[in-house]
């Protein structure tokens, strides 16, 4: 008994370092595309990066015996889900990675959280799912912190035109997310795999199209590099982490990538920061706070003790069965109660990574 308490353990410890590192990883994407955007179209790198994550899991998908199953595997009545995915995910990095160039690293990497509001705003119009007040409030920060960033200064309270790039790329993402959401059940590889090599090369359709200049050999490896890493290997991780932390405890760690990608942005590009910055800095993780506890709270599971009566030969039995499942709880003004599905769950935990 101890020693499978002590293996619990040690599991938890490695699923927890599993979903920091994805955190990590992908935080890694935006100061080191700053850096490689200087010599690359912006619609180039995000052919390269897509690519990168697309066969890099494609081969890690050849070692992973356990992810054969046919039952889940993509379908034909999953293909319009599929196209979208692969669609928005062409349009989402082309505008992140215009709003990276034109605009702050640190402040990308900030808006990027604005997705979690784009995905639930999305999910409950177009798919009915439920809001909570939390999760509202959350989504209202959010939205706030992203207006700020989106100044360039007070003075003149112009737009920022990367920050409006990056809040398009969120917004695509949302709704790819919904899509994505959908056929979340089938093999995480092969959607992983579609749409790395197949949103790669539609981006990379586009680059040529607009006759952007295609990178060297050294550029191409870097990018495809940082593409395996900061997106194939980072959702990688935070599956593996997910099969053991839950949905719930793995998006509350991976909720730091944001601000680990500020904080690279800084230290590696040496940007200046603003007090406008700081400002909506607070305000963002006051929602990302809020987010990380509605996750939470709403995810645990309960013990439940089931008694039944009946009368067998004249004589009057009960039996106990207590058993154990894990749902969303909920509050409201006039009642407490529970809510047997997990999809407002999954959104939240889908929300939280590329």
């Amino acid at each position: 008994m101890i020693m499978d308490l002590r293996g619990k353990q040690m599991s938890n410890v490695k699923a927890i370092v599993y979903a920091l590192l994805a955190a990590v990883f992908y935080a890694i994407n935006v100061p080191v595309s700053k850096i490689i955007l200087k010599d690359v179209g912006p619609a180039s790198m995000a052919a390269l990066l897509y690519l990168g994550a697309g066969i890099g899991i494609a081969v890690l998908s050849l070692f992973n015996r356990n992810d054969g199953n046919q039952s889940q595997r993509l379908s034909k009545k999953d293909l319009p889900y599929v196209i979208g995915m692969i669609v928005l995910d062409i349009a989402a990095p082309i505008f992140l990675m215009l709003g990276i160039r034109m605009g702050s690293a640190a402040n990308a990497s900030l808006l990027g959280n604005f997705e979690i509001a784009a995905t639930t705003i999305i999910a409950m119009i177009l798919f009915k799912e439920p809001v909570s007040r939390r999760l509202w409030a959350a989504i209202g920060l959010i939205t706030l912190s992203s207006i700020i960033l989106s100044f360039e200064r007070t003075d003149s309270f112009s737009f920022s035109y990367g920050s409006l790039f990056v809040l398009a790329a969120t917004i695509c993402w949302g709704f790819e997310n919904n899509c994505t959401r959908n056929i979340s059940s089938k093999s995480t590889y092969e959607i992983v795999a579609l749409k790395g090599i197949f949103s790669g090369l539609g981006s990379l359709g586009i680059a040529l199209l607009t006759k952007e200049h295609l990178p060297g050999i050294r550029l191409t490896a870097a990018a495809l590099l940082l593409g395996f890493v900061a997106y194939g290997l980072s959702i990688f991780l935070y599956v593996r982490a997910q099969n053991v932390l839950g949905a719930a405890k793995t998006s509350a760690y991976y909720a730091a990538a944001p601000f680990v990608g500020t904080f690279l942005s800084y230290v590696v590009l040496r940007e200046p920061l603003s007090w406008m910055y700081f400002a909506a800095l607070a305000v963002m993780i006051a929602g990302s706070s809020l987010v990380v506890a509605d996750t939470l709270i709403r995810h645990h599971a309960h013990m439940h003790a089931h008694t039944f009566t009946h009368t067998h030969d004249g004589t009057t039995h009960t039996h106990t069965v207590t058993h154990s499942h894990d749902h969303n709880h909920y509050m409201t003004d006039d009642r407490h109660g529970h809510h047997h599905t997990n999809k407002e769950l999954e959104l939240l935990a889908k929300t939280m990574h590329r």
